[in-house]
């Protein structure tokens, strides 16, 4: 979450007049993240979250995005649930931007996840594959190969501005890509973006799933190697064996994975690397000015990506 678009006092009470949620007795920015505008507003009533959309959100993908969101809700997964207004919408527009008011969910991100914190992911992360089973809407994936492609052309003249040699890694890690990626394997709408950060604990029960505006029709091993990526190296980029052991049998035990799946993930895991070092070196190159929150290094998934390079069976990720 971030915050690029600012709202003031009289907009934001024009705008809970849609509402029936009380009067506003706290608002205030939430700066973490990286895509949209985010507000922390409590009312009399409740706790709530009020999201601008920014650039990179396309308004048409929008009710996609919400309506997961209510779907995971109505199947009781802590998802927070997007408000309506009086007359039933929910998808609003405030100061020049798709907006939203979004239900609060209690709990605190991790920054260290330990190996309960993803033993509870990986439960959570197969519950909410199963409960999208009976979710029908389909939205591809803009952010897999052919959006790598597109990204490593967009970023490539100044790649090595952040590391002399990156552009070259790049452009021969997506044509492997390309020539390797899977095609048959189980396909249901997925996250595809659950960082720590994106996921609300308490203790290590899990309280919140947010962020949903990367979702998906894409692999649910895909899903599933996202967070070995984005959980399972320390902060010096190693990865730590014993995190990826917990949350794929707690993900298997949930949701038993074929052996395609597995046998697959080495391949998915450098997929998903990537996906993160282009989206990451394009934001790096790219900041958006009068931001509050800071583009994240892009070369912290090269490391991971330098890892999963080198593994050549799954047994790396499951024992």
């Amino acid at each position: 979450m971030a915050v690029y678009t600012h709202v003031d006092d009289r907009t934001l009470k024009s705008f809970l007049g849609r509402y029936g949620v009380g009067k506003p007795v706290l608002f205030k920015g939430i700066a973490e993240g990286v895509e949209n505008s985010n507000y922390l507003l409590e009312t009399d009533q409740q706790r709530l979250i009020l999201t601008l959309y920014e650039k990179r959100a396309n308004p048409e993908d929008l009710p996609y995005f919400l309506n997961m969101m209510e779907h995971l809700a109505d199947a009781g997964l802590p998802s927070p649930r997007p408000i309506r207004d009086n007359e039933g919408t929910a998808l609003q527009h405030l100061m020049d931007r798709p907006s939203c008011l979004i239900e609060f969910v209690p709990g605190v991100s991790v920054d260290v996840p330990d190996e309960e914190h993803c033993a509870s992911l990986g439960t959570m992360l197969a519950n909410m594959h199963r409960a999208f089973e009976s979710f029908t809407e389909v939205r591809a994936n803009d952010l897999s190969l052919s959006g790598w492609q597109k990204l490593a052309a967009t970023t490539s003249e100044q790649a090595e501005e952040v590391q002399p040699g990156l552009q070259r890694e790049i452009t021969t890690e997506i044509e492997f890509l390309t020539d390797h990626w899977p095609t048959d394997l189980p396909v249901g709408t997925v996250h595809a973006d659950l960082f720590p950060d994106n996921v609300l604990f308490t203790d290590h029960d899990i309280t919140g799933l947010i962020d949903f505006y990367f979702g998906c029709t894409d692999m649910f091993a895909y899903d599933l190697a996202v967070c070995i990526n984005a959980w399972c190296f320390d902060e010096k980029h190693r990865f730590v064996p014993e995190k990826a052991k917990r949350l794929v049998e707690m993900y298997d035990a949930a949701r038993p994975m074929s052996g395609a799946e597995v046998k697959a993930l080495p391949i998915l895991c450098r997929g998903a690397a990537m996906r993160f070092l282009l989206t990451r070196l394009y934001d790096w190159l790219n900041p958006v000015e009068g931001a509050v929150v800071r583009p994240k290094d892009p070369l912290d998934y090269l490391a991971r990506l330098k890892f999963h390079q080198k593994i050549k069976d799954a047994a790396a990720y499951v024992v």
